[in-house]
C-alpha cells in the first residue's frame, strides 16, 4: 500500500499528476475530501467500483456518489440535461461544498454507481486537491467514505489506516479533514426535492433556498 503525503489545500502537481495515473490504473484509494477522507475509483472502471463495495462490507443495493471538479460536468452524467430550477438554485447556493444532489444518471453510467435505481449522487467539492484531481485525471471519482460500512466516517488518516489500510492500494495523506458532518444530500428526481441525508448544511437552510418546506426521508 502506497502512501503520498500532499498538502490538501495547496497540492503538489506531481501528487496529483501521480494519483491520477494510479487510479487511471484500477487502484482503488482513500483521499481527503472536505468533510471527511473518502474511497475514490476511477468510475468508468467496473472492477475498482466492485473492490470498494468489498473494502467496505457493503450491499450492492447502495448506490455510491461520486465527485465532479466542475458544473459543466454535469451534462454528460445525467439523463435529463433540463436540470430542475431548484437543483440549479441549491447549486448557485451550496457548490462548491458539502451537498449531494441526486439527479437520473446517463445510461452510460454502471449501475454499481446508482445499485440499479438510475440515480446518481454528484457532488462539486470545496476542497481543492479534490478537484485538482478529477481535473488531472479528466472525469469524475467515486468518494463514499473510507471506512467500514455502519462504523463512523473518518477524518484521520491514521484512523483510515487502522480500518481499510490492508485492502486499499493508495492513501493519500494530507492529514486531518474537517469531519464535522457528512454532506446533505437532496434528491431533486422527483415533483419536491427530497432530503435523503441532513447532513453539513441544514433542512432550514436547503427550504430557504428553494422557497418550500422539505421533507425529510427517515
Amino acid at each position: 500500500m502506497k502512501i503520498i503525503k500532499i498538502d490538501q489545500h495547496k497540492p503538489d502537481p506531481a501528487a496529483v499528476a501521480e494519483t491520477a495515473e494510479l487510479l487511471k490504473s484500477g487502484a482503488v484509494i482513500a483521499f481527503p475530501t472536505d468533510t471527511f477522507y473518502g474511497l475514490g475509483a476511477d468510475i468508468s472502471n467496473e472492477g475498482a467500483i466492485r473492490r470498494i463495495y468489498s473494502i467496505k462490507g457493503r450491499g450492492y443495493n447502495k448506490p455510491i456518489l461520486i465527485l465532479i471538479s466542475d458544473r459543466k460536468e454535469l451534462a454528460s452524467l445525467i439523463s435529463n440535461k433540463d436540470i430542475p430550477t431548484t437543483a440549479c438554485s441549491l447549486m448557485d447556493s451550496f457548490w462548491p461544498g458539502p451537498l449531494t444532489i441526486v439527479f437520473y444518471a446517463t445510461g452510460s453510467l454502471s449501475a454499481l454507481l446508482t445499485a440499479s435505481t438510475g440515480k446518481i449522487g454528484i457532488r462539486l467539492p470545496d476542497h481543492e486537491f479534490c478537484r485538482k484531481l478529477i481535473e488531472k485525471l479528466e472525469g469524475p471519482i467515486t468518494a463514499t467514505s473510507a471506512n467500514v460500512s455502519g462504523e463512523p466516517s473518518l477524518n484521520n488518516p491514521n484512523d483510515v489506516l487502522n480500518a481499510i489500510g490492508d485492502r486499499i492500494d493508495v492513501l493519500v495523506d494530507g492529514g486531518i479533514t474537517k469531519g464535522w458532518l457528512e454532506s446533505t444530500v437532496v434528491d431533486v428526481t422527483g415533483e419536491k426535492p427530497v432530503i435523503l441525508r441532513e447532513g453539513a448544511i441544514s433542512s432550514v437552510d436547503i427550504s430557504t433556498v428553494i422557497n418550500q418546506r422539505l421533507k425529510i426521508k427517515m
